[in-house]
């Protein structure tokens, strides 16, 4: 909100007559502002789609669109930075041919919204982009949930518009996890979805208020299309289709239910036949307690918001670690506590709806631990 003053302060002094910068030309009347919204792509990273601002004024050939989900891939230590939640993105600004050529040789849907601005909030908006993309402001901490591309839209056209208020009506809330569900949905992305539930943790399950499911860009598009200023007059005009979305059917991989619902009928079968290796539980715990310390690292070690208080810890625990290596000798303490954890991560699994793909993860778990427990007792 500290940088949003600045630029309303930098828009102030262009009303007054006292350019901001030199940079910046007045926009003329015919000026209009638009909120592009573009579908997800093949690539995990566009996924959840993308968000931009468009800026038009055939009066002086201006055709451009800022973009704030840029970054370089070239960035030192680039997949660190990204893991941590330290990587930095910027504003860039290019002509709008060039903008659509990517998106139509990546065969993504594209769709507009033109806002309903005077000329005097297209000039605020435009003076405000300007500001942002000069080298010492264009760069900012990228934050998936609270500061990314479409937030950054969202605040910016929400400066621009002033003492008008935008409202939304008849619309309703849901968590994080939610619109992240929703942009995997489809059967195909079942594994990406899978992803998503082990690396995010209770904050995921927020209810976002209006603004804040608007990290989301197709939440955004659908609310601008039912917001008003001041209760009246509409934000945008209808949604105008730019792009169709060309892109092939992607191949439906085997859905990870199934995939551990064998490995769990599988190891079921195996104990009773009592042909399980010894071995092989140490593997297992390993595995599952080595994921838990990446869970541990996701929650204490970065940045990211909503990879705290995550209750996959309680199944993928780093005390199998040290039952792994106890084994038979494992205390009965540590094992009725595994236990508890895994019915606990369960319950939060099934209130919270994420992927039911965990459950036979814990369900083949509990079942050696119960195991060794009954070795315990006999």
């Amino acid at each position: 909100m500290k940088k949003i003053g600045i630029l309303v302060f930098l828009v102030f002094l262009e009303c007054i007559g006292i350019p901001a910068h030199t940079q910046s030309l007045p926009l003329s009347d015919g000026a209009t502002a638009s909120v592009i919204t573009c579908g997800a792509g093949n690539d995990f990273y566009t996924t959840f789609g993308h968000s931009a601002i468009r800026i038009t004024d055939p009066a002086n050939d201006i055709d451009w669109v800022y973009n704030y989900g840029t970054f370089d891939f070239d960035t030192p230590h680039f997949y660190w930075k990204f893991t941590r939640g330290y990587l930095n993105y910027c504003l860039s600004r290019t002509p709008f041919v060039n903008f659509m050529t990517v998106y139509d040789y990546e065969r993504r849907w594209v769709r507009e919204q033109r806002l309903n601005f005077t000329p005097q909030e297209v000039n605020n908006l435009y003076l405000m982009l300007e500001w942002n993309y000069l080298p010492e402001n264009r760069y900012y901490q990228y934050d998936f949930f609270r500061d990314n591309c479409a937030t950054r839209v969202r605040d910016m056209v929400e400066a621009a518009a002033g003492k008008r208020t935008i409202g939304f009506d008849d619309w309703e809330d849901h968590s994080y996890r939610y619109w992240l569900h929703e942009a995997t949905a489809g059967g195909r992305l079942e594994w990406w979805t899978l992803g998503v539930d082990l690396l995010l943790g209770l904050p995921a399950d927020h209810v976002c208020s209006t603004e804040e499911a608007m990290f989301y860009p197709v939440a955004m598009m659908e609310l601008y299309n039912i917001a008003t200023f001041d209760a009246s007059e509409s934000v945008c005009n209808p949604i105008k289709d730019l792009l169709q979305d060309t892109r092939p059917p992607l191949r439906r991989s085997f859905p990870p239910l199934v995939v551990f619902g064998l490995l769990f009928a599988s190891v079921a079968l195996l104990t009773w036949k009592n042909l399980w290796p010894r071995w092989s539980d140490r593997v297992l715990f390993i595995l599952a307690g080595v994921f838990g310390l990446v869970l541990v690292f996701m929650w204490v070690g970065t940045s990211h918001y909503c990879t705290a208080w995550n209750l996959n810890i309680l199944w993928a625990s780093p005390l199998l670690i040290l039952i792994a290596i106890r084994h038979k000798k494992s205390p009965s303490w540590a094992l009725w506590l595994q236990l508890a954890c895994f019915a606990v991560a369960a319950v939060w699994i099934i209130v919270c709806g994420l992927s039911l793909a965990l459950l036979p993860i814990i369900l083949t778990l509990a079942l050696r631990i119960g195991l060794l427990l009954k070795t315990h007792n006999s």
